[in-house]
């Protein structure tokens, strides 16, 4: 009697360990992030909206700027004219690579710098997908608790 109701505990117990292990196992399987999934056009939030088509280079990605929402000023194209070289200042923003030399690891594009042509300043940054059109954008100085996380979603050209 006692070695049936222990076979009865058993098939339960397994029972209620598939039932909670699959649904988890699934939603992990499904969660996974494939390094190019980055790769497409995304656009930017803020009073200057842009779209920057993300690449792949060898083993690196890179973003540049493809559209600009107001793309120029007082009827002159935008130029780079805050870039700290001044051999540069004469270059449009629309095409200037502003994402360079990512690196995929372990859900995360890493060890990249983002250029911002606002303020001339180039910032350490890393990438997450927070979900298959919403790329997390997070830009920082020294570690990345100093910095700021802007929100980018995929879209056309």
């Amino acid at each position: 009697m006692l070695v049936q109701k222990s076979k009865q505990f058993i098939v339960k117990c397994k029972r209620v360990v598939c039932f909670i292990a699959l649904p988890l196992i699934a939603v992990t399987s499904f969660a996974q992030v494939d390094a190019d999934d980055i790769v497409g056009v995304w656009l930017t939030n803020g009073k200057e909206p842009a779209k920057i088509q993300i690449y792949k280079s060898g083993e690196r990605y890179y973003g540049k700027i493809v559209w600009l929402k107001n793309p120029t000023d007082n009827g002159k194209l935008k130029l780079d004219k805050n870039n700290p070289e001044k051999t540069k200042r004469n270059q449009p923003i629309a095409g200037l690579v502003i994402l360079k030399g990512f690196r995929f690891d372990d859900d995360e594009w890493g060890d990249g710098d983002i250029y911002d042509p606002e303020s001339g300043k180039t910032y350490s940054c890393f990438l997450t997908l927070k979900d298959k059109n919403t790329l997390k954008v997070r830009g920082y100085i020294g570690i990345s608790l100093f910095g700021r996380t802007e929100v980018w979603t995929k879209t056309d050209l």
